[in-house]
């Protein structure tokens, strides 16, 4: 066999190689095909093959694909960001194109730093954020993640930014109970800002629904409400991290507009191209850019793609495309059904813990006890085996693993892409009947897991 020059996830596994995609479907160069149940990185939101994106980025190329965001700026970025800044909520009006999630979250960083900045206040340094939580993969976003998993290697380059409790009612780190709780999670980030001092702090960061780490962490209704008025409080800004979650993903275009809450900067990407190209953005209220536009007149971060004209035309194609076709609604009406059906396979299998999400951002949790919650320990590598098992059998689907302590916890996320079915969806609910089935059964020969008809 060829030699492969390329550096893969895993050194040394085997990878089939893609031919090509249409729909929700996904198929290798030998003819297998593949449910895309997880829209790749919780990405390919209008689904693969698209011919009107690529008529898009053909016009495009047609015209130039290339200009420096110092030197020229284009139609399509300039479309782009005006569809952008229409679908926003509040004043979120002005938008700053960069090439990746990571980038989008650490402009934000950087974003909210400088507003204070501005304005002679040099002592807000520090953008707060969760445990349980995951905003890229550069050391900036990576210091404001709290992902142990992905931290550990890096630790001595990055910031300890992540402080506060996630709303993870499930496996709650506070060890309370909602609604008895009175969303403690939530009040625990006021006395933390009070122990760090307001004037250290310049934004807190939040997924609006925890994804990679945590597998469709959905708060309670109370939550973010709470979090914006302490914010608002401390004056420090909210940052909404809708990388995964934003472009109609939940069944809003922002997953922020389940709770009416208008952070003061969003984060966007994956769905915003939904894999067409590479491309993200940085969204910005009228009350930052209006600081800074007085001040410096220039926002302190940028990329060499930054604006690239031809990724915004892709982009603008995806939000057409969307529009035309209903795709938010369509993921409000999916993402119910999907959640039903999850539901019934957690009343069929113990092995489940829990099943939550929004829209179509829906996870299951896996646990070794459901009447404890105990979760597997991470050697045991039981989302691994489950991805494993499902991926034989033809259906993707995407890991969340250690959100219980940071180094436990096993979920995956089932998110197909904004166009599936019903009829799809039952085709994804077969596979993973089947996958959980044998996996429960193999945990049990192995003693690694007992039931009460095992016991």
């Amino acid at each position: 066999m060829r030699k492969s020059h390329l550096i893969k996830p895993v050194l040394g596994n085997e990878y089939p190689v893609i031919s090509h995609g249409k729909g929700i479907y996904l198929y290798d160069k030998n003819g297998k095909q593949y449910i895309d149940g997880s829209s790749g990185a919780i990405t390919a939101n209008i689904g693969h093959g698209v011919d009107e994106i690529a008529e898009a980025m053909w016009n495009q190329a047609k015209h130039v694909s290339f200009v420096y965001r110092s030197q020229f700026t284009s139609d399509a970025a300039e479309l782009l960001a005006e569809k952008l800044a229409e679908s926003a909520p509040g004043d979120l009006n002005s938008v700053f194109f960069v090439n990746s999630g990571s980038e989008a979250t650490e402009t934000a960083l950087k974003i909210a730093i400088q507003y204070f900045q501005e304005q002679g206040t040099f002592t807000k340094t520090k953008v707060l954020s969760r445990w349980t939580s995951y905003h890229g993969i550069t050391l900036g976003a990576l210091s404001m993640s709290g992902h142990q998993l992905r931290r550990q290697r890096f630790t001595p380059l990055l910031q300890d930014l992540p402080v506060a409790p996630a709303p993870y009612c499930y496996q709650c780190p506070l060890k309370d109970a909602y609604p008895g709780c009175k969303v403690r999670c939530a009040d625990e980030l006021e006395s933390i800002i009070q122990a760090l001092g307001p004037d250290q702090i310049a934004a807190f960061i939040v997924e609006p629904v925890i994804g990679a780490s945590g597998g469709a962490i959905v708060p309670p209704d109370e939550y973010y409400p709470k979090i914006r008025a302490i914010c608002d409080k401390y004056n420090i800004l909210m940052i909404a991290d809708e990388v995964m979650t934003g472009m109609g993903r939940t069944g809003k275009m922002f997953a922020m507009e389940h709770w009416n809450v208008v952070p003061d900067i969003i984060a966007l990407g994956k769905g915003m191209s939904a894999g067409y190209t590479p491309m993200a953005a940085t969204l910005v209220s009228d009350r930052i850019m209006n600081v800074i536009e007085s001040g410096s007149k220039i926002v302190m971060s940028g990329h060499t793609f930054s604006a690239n004209p031809q990724s915004a035309a892709a982009c603008l194609a995806v939000l057409h495309y969307m529009e035309k076709n209903n795709l938010q609604e369509n993921a409000a009406i999916m993402g119910d059904h999907l959640l039903v059906q999850l539901q019934r396979l957690q009343w069929k299998y113990s092995l489940i813990g829990d099943v939550r999400g929004k829209g179509l951002l829906c996870g299951i949790e896996l646990v070794k006890d459901p009447m404890t919650r105990e979760p597997f320990e991470l050697a045991s590598k039981i989302t691994e085996r489950l991805l494993a098992i499902c991926f034989e059998k033809g259906l993707l689907v995407y890991p969340a693993v250690g959100g219980v302590t940071g180094f436990s916890g096993d979920s995956i996320l089932v998110s197909p892409p904004l166009t599936v079915t019903k009829e799809q969806i039952s085709d994804m609910i077969d596979i993973l009947d089947q996958a959980i089935n044998e996996l429960t059964n193999q945990l049990i020969s192995e003693g690694l897991y007992i039931t009460e008809a095992t016991s």
